[in-house]
């Protein structure tokens, strides 16, 4: 095995090494440092994210920068804000012991006044995102003509994400003569033209399998109801205490419904999206880096070249249809030689999914069985008791350790320890107490898993059962499991100038009532106000919880829709209740929904009604 003395890197640069803690280079490093140091020329790294490909072109580039050159020698592009912010501190680290040496970040969503102040301080080495690059080249505040070494990072991202034309905008105005180096986990066409285009007899060094994911990460799935997968979704964060995850969603909306739902239901979570302003992206993700987040739900753009150490999960919510897109996101987790778990929570016709992705990256995915009620409360006990055996103990405590003894004279050991554990454990008892299986037999069809009235109905993209006649508000959604129980119609005082969505009045209902085992049925938001159907049994534990001002600091109100004598036609344009606290004239004031045409009868607003009657 090579150590990092044998690959041929200068003092200044071995020094950094040693004083980082490394100690034998990673299969990439070993394979492309002592090319580069030996003969400077084009190269082409395939490696999956997070098996060390910085040091491997960082580290040869800082050993041939002339820092007595105050020109930009070297150009490292890459996808993302998170990268870029992640190579330059890299850099930075391995040219601690080098002097003179300047290294500038340019990036998007920053202050451009400083990024161009930074760049007329002469930096040899430029990290940069493709977008502000290109803006700095055209505001005329950057020179690539002394360019001698351009690399593309995560090229196959960078592509995937749109800047092709970026990427050879700026290519074009750095020197022909230069040395160009690539680095990727998979190979798309886009990559292989800049490959031609721009690169001359490349070395390509290949660690592990093409377009494979890491050998360190285990690919699972859980076969479960579309209706389930949020069910499912927490009982894995459930068995897994300490769980240290990525949640991928297709959607923005659906990443944000999710880690709501999440928060409410008190997990330690976030979203990260692209409705988010920078400010709001780099607090998630300096909370998520520092584990005061412990699952950080996104979307695959926003998640681009996200660089964190660590990872326990990835967890696709929903897989994507592309099969590189996956390679990508399991790449989050295993890296540094680490082990992690892909999980992908799937439904019956998404089966076939799981057979063209193993294909692609030449790996079986294992079926695992989503935990039974019994086996999330019995980890979550072994957890607790973990922590307890673990814990530090403040040598302060012993002044109070006597008032504690008597204080607790009157129980003996077993007591002290059954109480001490139902204390933090009751919660899980009552949760799980009659937890059905979540699991479907796959060798079953799916359409012998729905109840014969299902069928005929179609689902919603969350999964929900809905029927082909039914109508409604945008905001309906259809989360009840038992079709058949009892529910009853619910008023609740808070509406979309709330910015209320389904899962933050579930959410409420569960804060207020502090329960989560009340079944929830059909949700309509309105502007003002919403309608929730609730199980009938659960009606008089709302209204007391409601009505208890520490329950509810809030005071948001709550009530059976049929004494405000709604409509229940199911067509919320057409309800004629009359609301009498809402406004002086019997109507919702300022909700679009109920205009003057539910209010009035129709002939009256008819000119040729009113002439008749000599109106």
């Amino acid at each position: 095995m090579l150590n990092f003395q044998q690959l041929g890197l200068n003092p200044s640069l071995l020094q950094a090494v040693e004083a980082l803690g490394f100690k034998e280079p990673m299969p990439v490093q070993a394979e492309v440092i002592p090319v580069l140091i030996e003969k400077p020329t084009d190269l082409v790294g395939l490696a999956q994210t997070g098996t060390g490909k910085t040091a491997a072109f960082g580290l040869p580039v800082l050993h041939h920068i002339d820092p007595k050159v105050k020109k930009v020698q070297a150009l490292v592009l890459c996808p993302t804000r998170e990268l870029c912010l992640q190579i330059s501190r890299d850099m930075r680290s391995y040219a601690e012991f080098i002097p003179g040496i300047k290294i500038a970040a340019i990036y998007g969503g920053a202050s451009i006044e400083i990024q161009i102040r930074q760049l007329g301080e002469g930096p040899q080495i430029i990290v940069a995102t493709p977008g502000r690059l290109n803006d700095m080249i055209r505001r005329k505040k950057v020179d690539l003509s002394h360019v001698e070494w351009a690399v593309l990072d995560e090229a196959d991202e960078m592509l995937d994400m749109g800047f092709q034309e970026d990427v050879d905008t700026i290519l074009e105005t750095t020197p022909k003569e230069k040395h160009t180096l690539l680095f990727s986990a998979t190979m798309p066409d886009e990559v292989e033209r800049i490959l031609a285009k721009y690169m001359t007899n490349p070395v390509i060094k290949t660690v592990g399998k093409r377009n494979t994911g890491t050998a360190n990460v285990k690919h699972i799935y859980y076969m479960v109801q579309a209706r389930d997968r949020y069910a499912a979704l927490k009982r894995i964060a459930d068995f897994n205490p300490r769980i240290y995850a990525i949640i991928f969603c297709r959607t923005r909306i659906e990443t944000q419904e999710i880690a709501d739902s999440l928060i409410r239901d008190g997990y330690s979570a976030d979203s990260l999206h692209g409705d988010l302003s920078q400010a709001a992206r780099d607090n998630v993700m300096s909370r998520f880096r520092n584990r005061t987040i412990q699952m950080l739900v996104a979307t695959d753009v926003a998640a681009r070249g996200l660089d964190v150490n660590d990872l326990t999960h990835v967890i696709n919510y929903n897989l994507p249809d592309d099969s590189e897109v996956y390679l990508h996101r399991s790449g989050r987790t295993g890296r540094a030689d680490k082990t992690g778990t892909c999980v992908s929570i799937i439904n019956l016709k998404e089966k076939y999914k799981i057979k063209q992705i193993e294909k692609k990256i030449g790996r079986e995915f294992g079926k695992a069985k989503v935990p039974t009620g019994v086996q999330v409360c019995e980890k979550q006990l072994f957890q607790h008791v973990d922590r307890m055996e673990n814990v530090d103990i403040d040598e302060e405590i012993e002044s109070f350790l006597p008032v504690i003894y008597r204080k607790l004279e009157w129980m003996n050991r077993e007591e002290i320890i059954k109480r001490f554990v139902s204390l933090e454990f009751n919660r899980f008892l009552e949760y799980y107490r009659d937890a059905r299986d979540l699991n479907v037999d796959e060798t079953q069809r799916s359409r012998d898993k729905e109840p014969s009235e299902d069928r005929g109905k179609r689902r919603d993209k969350h999964g929900e059962s809905r029927d082909r006649n039914e109508r409604g508000d945008k905001g309906d959604r259809r989360i009840r499991d038992d079709r058949d129980a009892d529910f009853t119609r619910m008023f609740l005082s808070v509406g979309r100038k709330d910015k209320v969505l389904p899962p933050q009045i579930i959410g409420i209902i569960n804060e207020v009532t502090r329960s989560r085992e009340i079944r929830i049925g059909r949700i309509d938001i309105l502007d003002n106000y919403s309608f929730v159907d609730v199980d009938s049994n659960s009606v008089g534990k709302i209204l007391k919880a409601f009505a208890n001002e520490h329950a509810n600091p809030r005071g948001i109100r709550i009530e059976k829709a049929s004494e405000r004598n709604e409509d229940n036609s199911g067509s919320h344009k057409k309800t004629r209740f009359v609301p009498s606290k809402f406004s002086k004239r019997g109507k919702p004031s300022g909700d679009k929904q109920y205009s003057d045409d539910v209010w009035k009868k129709p002939e009256r607003k008819n000119p040729a009604f009113r002439k008749k009657k000599g109106k």
